[in-house]
């Protein structure tokens, strides 16, 4: 499989279609990813109430594989349990480190069209990015709480 085979008409698609949220005025946090193999970045705002994210936001200048990650993330992240959003970016982190099936359920079904990166391990980075900010956001939120029970 040669490198430009990764990049699908679907993977295309939805890369060159993606919601374009732009940044919260007023997040809850916000996180900034950098991919040192190709330099893509994003940085993600997101607003949280009752464990569910409510709200989200973006910046992000990518690879294709980062914006199409993106764009599923954009579409889809507002009203799913941060429970949920965990279990998907380690089923993602599963299915391209350790040859495991796409993230299950059915608003998630397009990041199966990102299996094939699992052979090129320099783009798992940035496939990742969107998913890795949003957790770290979260972290940021569950920080204090963790603070003031402790």
């Amino acid at each position: 499989m040669e490198l430009s085979d990764l990049y699908s008409d679907r993977i295309l698609e939805l890369a060159g279609n993606q919601p374009r949220p732009g940044r919260l005025s007023d997040p809850d946090a916000s996180a900034r990813k950098v991919s040192r193999v190709c330099g893509s970045t994003i940085e993600v705002d997101i607003t949280v109430e009752d464990g569910v994210i409510t709200g989200y936001g973006h910046d992000i200048q990518a690879c294709a594989l980062g914006q199409t990650s993106a764009a599923v993330v954009a579409t889809h992240v507002v009203g799913t349990p941060i429970s949920e959003f965990r279990r998907v970016r380690d089923e993602m982190t599963t299915m391209l480190k350790a040859d495991g099936p796409p993230p299950a359920g059915e608003k998630w079904i397009d990041l199966k069209y990102l299996e094939p990166v699992r052979e090129y391990r320099p783009r798992h980075t940035s496939t990742l990015l969107v998913f890795d900010a949003v957790c770290e956001a979260l972290d940021k939120l569950e920080a204090p709480q963790v603070a003031a029970i402790g």
